[in-house]
């Protein structure tokens, strides 16, 4: 049974954030992992443009000075997303996370996006998985001495919730990882924007992309790579992902992608989840919507399937505070997530990561 520690936001006088959010850590002895000179990651998520409900930059400050003053050199990180949004490049990437306040004049830590420019800084690995035998991530996590995976946890219309899992195997994947668990290969094309300019047919390095007669692109799905690198060449809308996918095969791309990532990690990872400002969406969509739940604490574990169960279970049992533009009403205990996106499966999603051996669902909660 894993250990998840858990601090449920309770302060005081004498102690406040700072000291409690560093009792947490110190508690999982994460820290004797750490050797003067490493280079810890801190994956986590800035958020979208319009989304606030991100892990605040001065609630991150604490865990980079303990890390500091155990000699460590950190930096935050994540990749640039499939879609093409704010952070679809690592330009606006680096903008849009210095706008909500991740710049070392808060956190005293650079933001340095894993998968580079466009998403081409990527490593491949092996790993025998059900739907690939090939993953791709980005190259710089692996470059890290040692990882801190911080999690906002919140709704999310596909997975359910997201959290540790999601954290790592959707936001550690390169822009062609995260194509190959959303629609295995290649985009879908709206045909009537294109305009016929060839950006996205220069953008393919093996020629899955013409015009045709009309002037209008055409995608070869059997040369398709799903490197994704038209979508973000592409200035009209035309070249767009397929989110159109069985749920249960998505949470399953998504699991192994995960679990091809602890496998090939060398060094310790530490998992946390922040269940503050629980929304009912992901941080990518542009806004975020009133709380359904109170705030509940922070929580940590070496194991992120038994600290996704824990932080289900907490939201499950906390009460309703908003609803939101959905109609739910669900028991408490009930899944909350499931009850807004009713053709989610999150439970299968811990299901299918226990299986695959990346953790285990029974907990033990640690309280601090």
């Amino acid at each position: 049974m894993s250990k998840v520690f858990f601090w449920n936001l309770r302060t005081s006088f004498k102690s406040p954030y700072e000291v409690k959010l560093r009792k947490l850590i110190k508690q999982t002895e994460f820290l004797a992992n750490i050797e003067s000179g490493d280079l810890v990651g801190i994956k986590m998520h800035f958020g979208e443009k319009g989304v606030t409900g991100f892990i605040s930059p001065i609630w991150l400050q604490p865990i980079v000075s303990l890390l500091k003053k155990s000699g460590a050199k950190c930096f935050l990180t994540d990749t640039n997303t499939l879609y093409v949004g704010h952070r679809g490049e690592a330009v606006s990437h680096n903008l849009i996370a210095a706008r909500h306040g991740f710049v070392p004049g808060v956190v005293d830590a650079p933001v340095i996006i894993a998968d580079g420019l466009k998403s081409g800084n990527e490593i491949i690995f092996g790993y025998n998985g059900q739907h690939f035998k090939e993953f791709y991530f980005g190259r710089d996590f692996f470059d890290a001495d040692a990882l801190v995976n911080l999690s906002h946890f919140k709704g999310h219309e596909l997975t359910g919730f997201g959290g540790a899992i999601k954290n790592i195997g959707m936001g550690c994947a390169s822009r062609r990882g995260k194509m190959q668990q959303h629609c295995g290969l290649g985009p879908k094309a709206k045909r009537e924007n294109c305009v016929g300019c060839g950006r996205c047919i220069d953008a393919c390095e093996v020629g899955a992309l013409f015009l045709d007669e009309e002037n209008k692109i055409v995608v070869d799905h059997e040369k398709c790579v799903g490197c994704a690198g038209c979508l973000l060449a592409c200035r009209n809308n035309v070249l767009q992902v397929n989110w159109k996918v069985d749920v249960k095969v998505f949470l399953e791309r998504l699991c192994e992608y995960c679990a091809a990532f602890l496998n090939n990690f060398s060094g310790p990872i530490i998992h946390m989840n922040f269940i503050t400002q629980v929304s009912p969406v992901c941080d990518c969509v542009g806004f975020s919507d009133a709380p359904i739940c109170p705030d509940i604490g922070v929580l940590a574990s070496y194991d992120l399937v038994a600290l996704d169960q824990a932080s289900l279970d907490l939201v499950g049992k906390a009460s309703i505070v908003n609803v939101g533009q959905y109609k739910f009403e669900p028991e408490l205990g009930e899944d909350k997530f499931k009850a807004i996106h009713p053709n989610t499966h999150g439970e299968y999603c811990l299901e299918y990561a226990e299986k695959l051996g990346i953790g285990e669902r029974k907990y033990q909660l640690v309280d601090i």
